[in-house]
């Protein structure tokens, strides 16, 4: 194919692809049936992780729950089969470890079967400035964070790519789309986070496995308790997101297989105006929106939770 004709057929799809996104903003697109699926969540003890497995729990899906705190998983296990969970099971699971997750990961399988729907929900967060960071928390920040996702992914990947059939699932933060001040190594491990997703979804495409899915999630911070503390300059405009709420649209991104989720909207707009705006003006608008003291009342989890 010459020059013009490829520039023509990409400039055709470009303007299809455009107008199909808008016209889904309006008529939301066909959901998938996941009833039957084996999803796995990471994180799943609490917060977002145990509202989508009560949520995929109650589409009929068999639900995998990985934490590192038992009474946390007892919890989603009941709350889950309140839901209408025929199949759920809980396992004790150090995501930062490497060879914690292949021991687990095997473990499952042998009594599961093959994971079809990969939700890495773990995370952590330290809160400080970096100079004032222990460099074991920043260590443990990229392995929760990021290094789990590599590791459960060469995990469960395989199975994905020689049945073509499956979903992975990122859930990052609008902490990966811009830095911020307090949060250095989250936002570095979110970052890594969505560039791995992404380059994880373009090697999928390249070796035509077109059944396989990815959908990469940036919300605002969550009210779970993680970011226990933080004051939103503007509440009205870029509040604390409730956990039921973005549970739901994650949800509904996965059925719909939407490969890019930011919550609230409005972050689709600010990434837009970071992505050609200068340095200087980027830096007024963060400010304008109370970036440089998010962090400043940041409390985060007690050592109980």
């Amino acid at each position: 194919m010459n020059f013009f004709l490829e520039t023509l057929k990409v400039t055709v799809l470009l303007i299809y692809y455009l107008l199909e996104s808008l016209v889904f903003l309006v008529v939301p697109g066909r959901k998938k049936n996941v009833s039957g699926e084996i999803v796995l969540i990471t994180g799943a003890g609490s917060g977002v992780g145990r509202l989508l497995a009560i949520k995929f729990a109650s589409l009929g899906a068999t639900v995998v729950l990985w934490d590192i705190n038992q009474e946390g998983l007892n919890g989603t296990v009941r709350l889950a089969r309140e839901n209408g969970a025929g199949r759920v099971h809980s396992y004790i699971c150090d995501c930062s470890k490497r060879q914690d997750v292949y021991r687990v990961a095997d473990q499952v399988k042998k009594e599961v079967g093959d994971v079809t729907i990969l939700i890495n929900n773990a995370g952590v967060v330290i809160g400080k400035r970096f100079l004032d960071s222990p460099d074991s928390l920043l260590e443990k920040t990229m392995q929760v964070n990021t290094m789990a996702h590599f590791w459960a992914y060469k995990a469960f990947l395989p199975a994905m790519i020689a049945t073509n059939h499956g979903h992975l699932v990122s859930i990052a933060s609008c902490a990966g789309l811009a830095g911020r001040n307090q949060m250095s190594d989250y936002c570095a491990s979110k970052f890594a986070a969505i560039g791995f997703a992404e380059s994880i979804d373009a090697e999928m495409k390249a070796l035509r496995k077109t059944g396989v899915k990815t959908t990469i999630v940036c919300p605002f911070a969550i009210n779970t308790g993680m970011f226990d503390g933080v004051k939103c300059k503007w509440p009205r405009v870029l509040p604390l997101m409730d956990p039921e709420y973005v549970a739901e649209r994650i949800i509904s991104a996965v059925r719909q297989n939407q490969e890019v989720l930011f919550i609230p909207r409005i972050l689709y707009v600010l990434y837009c105006l970071k992505s050609f705006l200068p340095a200087k003006a980027t830096a007024v608008l963060s400010d304008y929106f109370g970036g440089l003291d998010f962090m400043t009342t940041f409390k985060g989890r007690t050592k109980e939770e």
